[in-house]
């Protein structure tokens, strides 16, 4: 009898959030989808039948903004960056059974469907409403689409709702110079009639649903102030023009993309169902007998546990079993940073380093609870190099050559019972482990075994048994042994380390197979091993960092560290007239500029110097159009040495003036200047 026998067979659909498609995949995503897969590995080792579905968020005004800046359709932009994150997360062996788009038939089926349940059961209200619009788009302006001056601290190119320099809160109205992000134009109010759901009738049904053990409880207990102070009705609905699925019959109105996003979880399976043959309803009807989980960020705990079961209950679908959710990433103890190269994207990751690295040093510090993670890169090098390149990948390494050497590749008996009961019977926590999301517990309990088996090896020493007359038998019964070990280790760390595992298995010749784990490796042949994972060089690190840095600080107008002059503007440091006189700026014509495919901020400038051309990458992105620049004159620093950016080499660095976004100034071409000629 198996262990798979003594549990009950489960049937499970588990979901991440779904990334927007307006950008690419960062590390700071990763977490979510690496914990989800861990999870869904785990479970279908267990023998359960647990599918994994996402898709890309695919609507809303960002996307139909930044589709139009690039001249193109949104279809065509969303499509395109739906297929780099699906490379992007196999990259990191992130394993979906169906990753869609909310741009589907199926979404609008099931949004549609929703919608007319709600406002059949009378909870759908209309009002009009007062909102900023920009007169020059012609378009209704969300608060991140409004800039102005703060008006508490004055800081310059803060958003409409509030300020990343001093953190107060404010509405639009009280901005100072408001200006649209879209246009530059000021905004106006003008009024339009809105949708809402009647979010409030649900209230008692929410108490009950958020304490049900749906969610965690410090989620459930910050939901709960939440529900006591009265909840208000959410407006589903935004003004042409809008990216997105238009309300049935509301003409110009279009369903808000939080309203049709997590309906994507419906929408994917539905499509993977059809696909499939699998019972769709099985899952979602409100009698279920199946397992719904969200995997989400704190960041969107209202979408997911408030208005989502409110929705679901009162369309009449089930509600999920559970939303979890987890906290942020930060790196080094600091929030993630172009500037310091520590806001490191997917594919900047996995053009320098092992995606399981990652994958186990997220693993050995997630919990099941919300709390923030920090990615300190030299304790990630240190544990991924002691932890698996150094016990656990060790065992095997010191054991297989004797096996394969001495003994043509064939293991002999197993001769420490006790040792390997105690394997065995680990898996019984580590199962517990896995399925509360206590990762970190999990990978600790695992290192305490990897422990236990190096210091068998260290204490038996088979490369001195192995120089000894007539000890053959003991040899091959430790190194038996010890693969064993290894065995049940690679069995329990297959849902963080899918690659290795899989290696492992090749090397071994044998199923790493949780329900089977009490077989052991007798009289069996192995293959010659073969390396199975290196040691992280800090050196690989810093080379991922330098690719990360996008633009220099001094390009965005804001230096690495800033001081404060009395008219509250951001300074460098002081710096001697020894050090300023070794700067060669020069003019130069700009010969030729270009988008950067994947970079929001970059364009790439082709400079002519009156004695050669340079290439350059400036972040001046969001205040001129390529075409605009080409024959334009500007300064740039001639004699800055050569750096390698993620996109390409950059040979110097313009200089540009001003507070960002729009509103960044180079000289024109009628300065009287030409290109070589030195600024002093």
């Amino acid at each position: 009898m198996t262990q798979a026998s003594s549990q009950q067979q489960r049937d499970i659909l588990v979901t991440s959030a779904l990334p927007y498609a307006n950008g690419p995949i960062h590390l700071g995503h990763l977490l979510e989808y690496i914990q989800t897969d861990i999870w869904v590995r785990y479970q279908n080792m267990r023998g359960h039948t647990c599918y994994y579905v996402c898709a890309d968020d695919a609507h809303g005004t960002a996307i139909m903004l930044r589709a139009e800046r690039e001249g193109i359709t949104p279809e065509r932009l969303i499509d395109r960056i739906r297929e780099e994150h699906q490379q992007d997360f196999s990259g990191f062996h992130i394993r979906f059974d169906n990753y869609y788009t909310t741009h589907s038939e199926e979404n609008r089926y099931f949004s549609e469907y929703i919608y007319r349940q709600l406002q059949k059961n009378g909870n759908i209200a209309t009002r009009k409403i007062t909102q900023s619009f920009d007169p020059e788009k012609n378009m209704f302006l969300a608060d991140r689409f409004i800039k102005g001056t703060c008006p508490k601290c004055k800081a310059d190119d803060q958003y409409g709702d509030n300020c990343e320099a001093c953190g107060a809160t404010y509405t639009p109205a009280e901005l100072i110079n408001p200006r649209s992000a879209v246009s530059g134009a000021t905004p106006i109010e003008k009024e339009s009639e809105h949708y809402f759901f009647k979010l409030p009738e649900f209230t008692d049904f929410l108490t009950q649903w958020t304490r049900s053990g749906a969610l965690q409880p410090q989620v459930a207990n910050k939901l709960a102030e939440w529900l006591d102070a009265g909840l208000q009705e959410w407006d589903i609905s935004r003004d042409a023009p809008y990216f997105g699925f238009e309300i049935p019959d509301a003409p110009g109105k279009f369903f808000y993309v939080w309203l049709d996003a997590p309906i994507g979880y419906l929408a994917s399976f539905k499509n993977f169902c059809n696909r499939e043959d699998v019972d769709f309803e099985h899952f979602w009807k409100v009698d279920s007998k199946a397992e719904v989980y969200h995997f989400i960020g704190k960041d969107i705990i209202n979408f997911h546990a408030l208005f989502w079961p409110a929705m679901l209950h009162d369309a009449g679908f089930r509600t999920p079993t559970a939303v979890w959710a987890h906290g942020f990433v930060t790196v080094n103890g600091k929030k993630m940073s172009k500037s310091r190269g520590t806001f490191i994207m997917a594919r900047t990751y996995l053009d320098h380093l092992n995606p399981e690295y990652l994958r186990y040093y997220f693993a050995a510090k997630l919990t099941g609870g919300v709390d923030d993670m920090d990615l300190n890169l030299e304790d990630f090098a240190a544990r991924v190099n002691s932890d698996l390149v150094g016990k656990v990948v060790n065992i095997a390494s010191r054991s297989a050559g004797f096996i394969t050497k001495r003994f043509d590749g064939k293991l002999g008996t197993v001769t420490e019972h006790e040792k390997l009961k105690e394997f065995i019977e680990a898996g019984e926590d580590l199962e517990a482990f896995y399925e509360a999301r206590e990762f970190g517990r999990a990978m600790r309990r695992i290192m305490e075994l990897a422990d236990i088996a190096n210091q068998y090896v260290n204490d038996e020493q088979p490369w001195v048994v192995a120089k000894q007359e007539g000890q053959d038998e003991k040899l091959q019964a430790i190194c038996t042994n010890a693969l064993n070990m290894f065995h049940l280790l690679m069995t329990y760390l297959a849902p963080v380390l899918p690659e290795t595992a899989k290696a492992s298995e090749e090397f071994l010749n044998a199923k790493l197979d949780w329900n089977s784990r009490s077989e052991r490796l007798e009289d069996h042949n192995i293959s010659k091993f073969k390396p199975l994972m290196s040691r992280v060089d800090m050196a690989q690190i810093e080379k991922m960092l330098d690719a990360s840095k996008e633009e220099m600080p001094a390009a965005t107008g804001k230096p690495a560290q800033p001081a404060k002059s009395d008219n509250n503007e951001a300074i460098s440091d002081e710096i001697e007239f020894d050090d300023f006189a070794k700067v060669d700026l020069r003019v130069v014509k700009i010969v030729k500029a270009e988008h950067v495919e994947g970079a929001d901020k970059l364009l790439r400038l082709t400079l002519d110097l009156g004695h050669g051309e340079r290439n350059v990458f400036a972040g001046i992105k969001s205040a001129y159009k390529p075409e605009d620049l080409e024959g334009r004159l500007t300064v740039m620093v001639a004699n800055l040495k050569p750096r390698k950016m993620k996109f390409g080499m950059s040979e110097g660095m313009v200089l540009a003036a001003g507070p960002g976004g729009k509103d960044i100034f180079i000289l024109s071409p009628d300065s009287g200047a030409t290109p070589g000629m030195r600024v002093m």
